[in-house]
């Protein structure tokens, strides 16, 4: 049974959303409000439930690749990474070198791709309607860049089980690269335009504080969590693909505030710019995927003009790789936090559990207590701190 809001004649019960901008989705705040002052505040999920872990239970294991796009639809690339390594995991996979400095590379793409769509959006919820357009022009030359490699500009569906989809093209490196020397520059108009403004600092300064304490019982992860002092990146303390081969830091906020949030992800691209640098620097050359047919699929032209590739291709779609009983968990950091696949396997060509950890879900959980007694146009800058997306929440 719903809990009964207490309210009286000096209160008012006000949803926002869920068609609403600054929810950033279909997002429903059932506000109990005196006056502009936020008395409490109930998030009400499930407007966007599209079943995607149990069309995990239905699909192969290879069919499922295109439904990670639609999680994180903002990072859908490192959404196929995070999936295809609990898959490898399960599989005991180990791919090429040069697989694994792919699949780095494009993930920190897609962190600098979320993070530019989610500083412009925070600022426009603000009033700072400038910096929009001045992020959305980098994020088009990423999403160009992804069009380039993968064919697509938002639904890759790029990463495979056992490597990748295609190799790099030829002028992608050279692209990449003018990208990471425009870009530091292009990051300091933002800084130059937001960091010590006094509008700014004060719609975000002292806002929305969140305690490492409380930020750990609710298991939020990413860099909220890290804004409010909590030292935990996944790619530090668990790494994967090779992340332990990287010379990165991690940035750390003190209060975790709304401005301590920016800064945090203002530095994270930072540090994806060099990681990426360090990939493309160090790319080792030889195969994308795994030798085994029965793992990875054939090449194309290999199909067209080959009997044997052609049977694996045709099975591989009808069976998937020969999957063993077991079942496993694996996390990644993507853009939002810790996204983590748990994954039943009775060696079935689909998984029998399929499980999604979001990090949106989580951090969504701590807005309630992190709102009570400010006002409506705080919430507003709260939600956006967050970088909430309702693709992974209503899974």
């Amino acid at each position: 049974m719903e809990e009964q809001i207490q309210t009286s004649a000096e209160t008012l019960v006000l949803n926002m959303g869920p068609q609403h901008p600054s929810t950033h989705g279909v997002l429903r705040l059932i506000l109990t409000l005196d006056g502009e002052r936020i008395l409490s505040v109930q998030p009400c999920i499930g407007y966007l439930h599209r079943g995607f872990e149990k069309l995990g239970e239905y699909k192969t294991y290879h069919q499922f690749i295109p439904i990670t796009d639609r999680q994180d639809y903002l990072a859908p690339l490192s959404n196929n990474v995070g999936y295809i390594l609990a898959v490898e995991k399960l599989l005991g996979l180990t791919v090429p070198p040069r697989c694994q400095f792919i699949r780095v590379i494009v993930c920190e793409l897609a962190r600098i791709s979320s993070h530019l769509l989610w500083l412009g959006t925070h600022a426009l919820d603000l009033g700072a309607a400038t910096v929009f357009f001045h992020t959305f022009r980098e994020r088009e030359t990423l999403y160009d860049i992804f069009e380039m490699l993968t064919g697509a500009r938002m639904t890759t569906s790029y990463t495979r089980i056992g490597g990748v989809a295609r190799d790099l093209p030829p002028g992608f490196v050279k692209e990449v690269e003018k990208f990471l020397d425009a870009f530091p520059g292009h990051q300091q108009e933002y800084e130059r335009l937001l960091t010590r403004n006094r509008i700014w600092m004060g719609r975000t300064r002292g806002i929305g504080a969140l305690s490492a304490e409380d930020a750990l019982d609710y298991g939020v992860t990413g860099p909220l969590l890290r804004a409010s002092g909590v030292e935990y990146d996944v790619r530090k303390a668990h790494p994967y693909s090779g992340y332990e081969n990287f010379d990165f830091e991690v940035p750390v906020g003190k209060n975790g505030d709304v401005y301590d949030r920016y800064l945090v992800r203002l530095e994270e691209m930072h540090q994806s710019c060099r990681i990426v640098r360090q990939a493309l620097e160090n790319l080792p050359q030889g195969p994308v995927n795994v030798e085994d047919l029965k793992i990875a699929l054939p090449d194309k032209e290999d199909v067209y003009t080959q009997m044997e590739p052609l049977i694996h291709h045709f099975k591989f779609y009808i069976n998937g790789p020969p999957m063993p009983v077991g079942e496993i968990y694996h996390a990644i950091e993507a853009p939002k936090g810790e996204l983590g696949y748990y994954i039943i396997s009775r060696g079935d060509k689909s998984a029998h559990r399929l499980r999604i950890r979001p990090p949106s879900f989580f951090n969504l959980s701590v807005l309630p207590g992190m709102v009570e007694g400010m006002l409506v146009a705080d919430l507003v800058a709260v939600i956006g701190s967050l970088d909430i997306v309702l693709g992974e929440i209503d899974r």
